[in-house]
Protein backbone atom coordinates (compact mmCIF):
# COMPACT_ATOMS: atom_id res chain seq x y z
CA UNK A 1 0.00 0.00 0.00
CA UNK A 2 0.91 3.51 -0.83
CA UNK A 3 1.45 5.97 2.28
CA UNK A 4 -1.01 8.50 0.09
CA UNK A 5 -3.75 5.83 -0.61
CA UNK A 6 -5.20 2.86 0.47
CA UNK A 7 -7.51 2.18 -2.94
CA UNK A 8 -8.77 3.05 -5.84
CA UNK A 9 -11.43 5.36 -4.79
CA UNK A 10 -10.26 5.99 -1.39
CA UNK A 11 -8.87 9.00 0.04
CA UNK A 12 -5.39 9.16 1.51
CA UNK A 13 -2.36 11.47 2.41
CA UNK A 14 -0.50 13.90 0.65
CA UNK A 15 3.16 14.68 1.39
CA UNK A 16 2.23 17.92 2.66
CA UNK A 17 -0.13 16.00 5.20
CA UNK A 18 -3.54 17.22 3.30
CA UNK A 19 -5.92 14.39 2.11
CA UNK A 20 -6.84 13.58 -1.45
CA UNK A 21 -9.09 11.02 -3.36
CA UNK A 22 -7.73 8.82 -6.14
CA UNK A 23 -10.52 9.48 -8.70
CA UNK A 24 -8.94 12.25 -9.79
CA UNK A 25 -5.40 11.25 -10.12
CA UNK A 26 -6.22 8.31 -12.19
CA UNK A 27 -9.12 9.66 -14.31
CA UNK A 28 -8.34 8.65 -18.30
CA UNK A 29 -5.41 7.84 -17.59
CA UNK A 30 -5.04 4.17 -19.22
CA UNK A 31 -6.78 5.88 -22.82
CA UNK A 32 -4.14 8.76 -22.35
CA UNK A 33 -1.21 6.25 -21.61
CA UNK A 34 -1.68 4.23 -24.93
CA UNK A 35 -1.80 7.69 -26.96
CA UNK A 36 1.13 9.10 -24.89
CA UNK A 37 3.16 5.55 -26.06
CA UNK A 38 1.81 6.14 -29.79
CA UNK A 39 3.23 10.12 -29.65
CA UNK A 40 6.64 8.45 -27.80
CA UNK A 41 6.65 5.87 -30.84
CA UNK A 42 6.59 8.27 -33.23
CA UNK A 43 9.08 11.02 -31.82
CA UNK A 44 11.73 7.60 -30.92
CA UNK A 45 11.25 6.57 -34.45
CA UNK A 46 11.91 10.39 -35.88
CA UNK A 47 15.04 10.62 -33.66
CA UNK A 48 16.13 6.83 -34.49
CA UNK A 49 15.66 7.80 -38.01
CA UNK A 50 17.54 11.38 -38.45
CA UNK A 51 20.23 9.33 -36.77
CA UNK A 52 20.20 6.29 -38.52
CA UNK A 53 20.86 9.36 -42.04
CA UNK A 54 23.67 10.90 -40.03
CA UNK A 55 25.83 7.73 -38.70
CA UNK A 56 25.31 6.42 -42.25
CA UNK A 57 26.61 9.42 -43.59
CA UNK A 58 29.53 9.33 -41.18
CA UNK A 59 29.90 6.05 -41.98
CA UNK A 60 30.49 6.54 -46.19
CA UNK A 61 32.60 9.65 -44.90
CA UNK A 62 34.96 7.51 -42.98
CA UNK A 63 34.64 4.68 -45.96
CA UNK A 64 33.30 2.19 -43.73
CA UNK A 65 34.57 2.76 -40.62
CA UNK A 66 31.99 4.93 -38.77
CA UNK A 67 29.26 2.03 -39.12
CA UNK A 68 29.66 0.18 -36.05
CA UNK A 69 27.97 3.35 -35.07
CA UNK A 70 24.64 2.21 -35.90
CA UNK A 71 24.69 -0.60 -33.26
CA UNK A 72 23.99 2.40 -30.82
CA UNK A 73 20.86 3.01 -32.52
CA UNK A 74 18.77 0.48 -30.55
CA UNK A 75 20.11 2.45 -26.98
CA UNK A 76 18.04 5.18 -28.28
CA UNK A 77 14.60 4.30 -27.00
CA UNK A 78 15.84 3.06 -23.59
CA UNK A 79 18.11 6.34 -23.20
CA UNK A 80 14.71 8.43 -24.48
CA UNK A 81 12.42 6.66 -21.72
CA UNK A 82 14.82 6.55 -18.73
CA UNK A 83 16.37 10.31 -18.94
CA UNK A 84 12.83 11.87 -19.45
CA UNK A 85 11.23 9.50 -16.91
CA UNK A 86 14.03 10.50 -14.54
CA UNK A 87 14.19 14.18 -14.98
CA UNK A 88 12.13 16.94 -13.52
CA UNK A 89 9.14 16.67 -15.35
CA UNK A 90 9.28 12.96 -14.53
CA UNK A 91 7.09 12.07 -18.16
CA UNK A 92 8.03 11.47 -21.53
CA UNK A 93 6.70 14.42 -24.16
CA UNK A 94 4.10 11.88 -25.19
CA UNK A 95 2.97 11.34 -21.39
CA UNK A 96 3.60 15.06 -20.92
CA UNK A 97 1.21 16.59 -24.05
CA UNK A 98 -1.14 13.37 -22.30
CA UNK A 99 -0.76 15.79 -19.23
CA UNK A 100 0.65 12.90 -17.40
CA UNK A 101 3.55 12.15 -15.03
CA UNK A 102 5.17 9.09 -13.47
CA UNK A 103 5.43 9.52 -9.58
CA UNK A 104 6.52 7.15 -6.70
CA UNK A 105 3.87 5.00 -5.54
CA UNK A 106 4.61 5.72 -2.11
CA UNK A 107 4.39 9.49 -1.84
CA UNK A 108 3.66 10.88 -5.16
CA UNK A 109 7.19 12.01 -5.40
CA UNK A 110 9.95 12.22 -8.55
CA UNK A 111 11.15 8.76 -9.49
CA UNK A 112 15.10 7.70 -9.25
CA UNK A 113 17.47 7.36 -11.63
CA UNK A 114 16.71 3.37 -10.62
CA UNK A 115 13.37 3.82 -10.63
CA UNK A 116 13.26 5.02 -14.21
CA UNK A 117 16.11 2.14 -15.14
CA UNK A 118 13.48 -0.48 -13.64
CA UNK A 119 10.32 1.32 -15.05
CA UNK A 120 12.15 1.96 -18.20
CA UNK A 121 13.34 -1.96 -18.42
CA UNK A 122 9.92 -3.23 -17.56
CA UNK A 123 8.15 -1.44 -20.30
CA UNK A 124 10.44 -3.38 -22.81
CA UNK A 125 10.03 -6.70 -21.61
CA UNK A 126 6.54 -6.31 -21.18
CA UNK A 127 6.67 -5.44 -25.06
CA UNK A 128 9.14 -8.24 -25.77
CA UNK A 129 7.04 -10.57 -24.06
CA UNK A 130 3.87 -9.75 -25.36
CA UNK A 131 1.53 -6.77 -25.10
CA UNK A 132 -1.08 -8.61 -23.63
CA UNK A 133 0.49 -8.37 -20.24
CA UNK A 134 0.08 -4.82 -20.60
CA UNK A 135 -3.88 -6.30 -19.82
CA UNK A 136 -2.49 -6.57 -15.95
CA UNK A 137 -3.44 -2.33 -15.59
CA UNK A 138 -7.28 -3.47 -16.19
CA UNK A 139 -7.14 -5.80 -12.87
CA UNK A 140 -5.02 -3.77 -10.30
CA UNK A 141 -5.37 -0.89 -8.07
CA UNK A 142 -4.43 2.26 -9.63
CA UNK A 143 -4.08 0.98 -12.86
CA UNK A 144 -0.74 -0.40 -12.39
CA UNK A 145 1.14 -2.20 -14.95
CA UNK A 146 3.36 -4.68 -14.01
CA UNK A 147 6.40 -2.44 -14.52
CA UNK A 148 5.21 0.43 -12.47
CA UNK A 149 4.68 -2.66 -10.10
CA UNK A 150 7.95 -3.77 -9.86
CA UNK A 151 9.43 -0.15 -10.21
CA UNK A 152 7.13 1.65 -7.30
CA UNK A 153 5.74 3.83 -9.59
CA UNK A 154 2.25 4.95 -10.84
CA UNK A 155 1.28 6.89 -13.79
CA UNK A 156 -1.44 9.87 -12.90
CA UNK A 157 -2.97 13.26 -14.17
CA UNK A 158 -0.14 16.24 -13.70
CA UNK A 159 -2.86 18.88 -13.50
CA UNK A 160 -4.98 16.71 -10.36
CA UNK A 161 -1.17 15.79 -9.35
CA UNK A 162 -0.28 19.53 -9.30
CA UNK A 163 -3.60 20.55 -7.35
CA UNK A 164 -3.38 17.46 -4.73
CA UNK A 165 0.42 18.45 -3.94
CA UNK A 166 0.29 21.80 -3.32
CA UNK A 167 -1.25 23.38 -0.49
CA UNK A 168 -4.23 25.53 0.25
CA UNK A 169 -4.29 29.61 -0.06
CA UNK A 170 -4.77 30.02 3.55
CA UNK A 171 -1.78 27.52 4.45
CA UNK A 172 -0.40 28.83 7.64
CA UNK A 173 0.05 32.35 7.57
CA UNK A 174 0.53 32.70 3.99
CA UNK A 175 -2.26 34.57 2.26
CA UNK A 176 -3.86 35.74 5.84
CA UNK A 177 -0.64 37.63 6.90
CA UNK A 178 1.02 37.59 9.90
CA UNK A 179 -0.19 38.65 13.29
CA UNK A 180 3.59 39.64 13.89
CA UNK A 181 3.63 42.73 11.42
Amino acid sequence: MSAYSTGQASTGHAPNGRTLDDAPLLEGVLFRRVCAWLIDLLLVGGIVAVLWVVLVGFGLLTLGLGMPLLGLLPVVPLAYHILFVASARSATPGQAMMDLSVRRDQDLGQPSLLQAILFTAGLWLTLGAGVVWLGAALLTQRNRTLHDLASGLVVVRARALDGALTAPADFGNMGRGSGYA
